[in-house]
C-alpha cells in the first residue's frame, strides 16, 4: 500500500480544518435556535442533508465516471487533467479547484481519505458523509485499508494492491471504479446509475447491472 503525503499538507490543512470547525459550530448554534423557535424540524433537516449527501451531490461524479467508461478520449483527458475534464461538464468551484482522477483495475484499488480533517471534492460528490469525517476512518484507512474495505462489504483478492490517497486543501481525488461487466452498449445515463458515492471514494464498488434490472422490475 502506498500512502500519498504532501509536505505542505499540514499548514494548509490546519487552516481549512479550523475554518470548517468554526463554521460547523455556527451552523449547529443556528440550527439549535431555529429548532427551539419551531422554525425547522430536525428530522426533516436530516432527510434533506442525506438527500444531498447520497443522491443529488454524487450524481455529478457519477456522470463524470459514466462518461469516462463510455468515451476513451474523455477517459484519457480525465487521467491527464481531471480539473479541466470535470469542468468541461460544468462541475467546478470551491473544494474542487484542483482534482486528480485515479482509476481502479484488477491490479490496483484506490481509496481516498483526509487524515487531518475532511477535505472532499464537493462539486462532484456533494457533502461528505459522516463516516468520511470520523477519526476512526481517517486513522484506519491508512493503517488497515483492507480491513476498512471489508467493513464496507468490499473483499478484494489478495493480489489486488490498495493505494490510499490523502486528500488535501490543494488537491482532491475522484476514484473511477471499474466498469461492471455486462454493460456493453449502455448509455451514459444508464451507466451513471451504477456509480455510487462510496465507489468514487474507493470505499465501495460500482453496482452490478443486475441491481438496476431488479429495480426496473419492481
Amino acid at each position: 500500500m502506498a500512502h500519498e503525503h504532501h509536505d505542505e499538507h499540514g499548514h494548509e490543512h490546519g487552516h481549512e480544518h479550523s475554518e470548517l470547525g468554526e463554521m460547523d459550530l455556527r451552523v449547529r448554534a443556528l440550527e439549535s435556535v431555529l429548532t427551539e423557535k419551531g422554525y425547522i424540524d430536525p428530522a426533516a433537516l436530516d432527510v434533506l442533508i442525506d438527500t444531498y449527501q447520497t443522491k443529488i451531490g454524487p450524481r455529478n461524479g457519477a456522470r463524470v465516471v459514466a462518461r469516462a467508461w463510455a468515451d476513451d478520449e474523455f477517459r484519457d483527458w480525465l487521467a491527464r487533467d481531471a480539473t479541466a475534464a470535470i469542468a468541461s461538464m460544468g462541475f467546478s468551484g470551491r473544494q474542487g479547484e484542483h482534482m486528480q482522477a485515479v482509476f481502479n483495475s484488477d491490479a490496483q484499488h484506490h481509496m481516498v481519505v483526509c487524515t487531518l480533517c475532511s477535505c472532499y471534492p464537493w462539486p462532484v460528490l456533494g457533502l461528505p458523509p459522516a463516516w468520511y469525517k470520523s477519526a476512526p476512518y481517517r486513522a484506519r484507512a491508512v493503517r488497515d485499508p483492507r480491513g476498512v474495505l471489508a467493513e464496507f462489504g468490499v473483499h478484494l483478492p489478495p493480489a489486488t494492491a490498495i493505494r490510499v490517497w490523502d486528500s488535501t486543501a490543494e488537491l482532491r481525488y475522484l476514484v473511477v471504479p471499474q466498469r461492471p461487466d455486462g454493460t456493453d452498449g449502455w448509455s451514459e445515463p444508464q451507466l451513471a446509475e451504477l456509480v455510487t458515492r462510496d465507489s468514487m471514494i474507493g470505499a465501495g464498488l460500482a453496482r452490478p447491472p443486475t441491481a438496476r434490472a431488479e429495480e426496473d422490475t419492481r
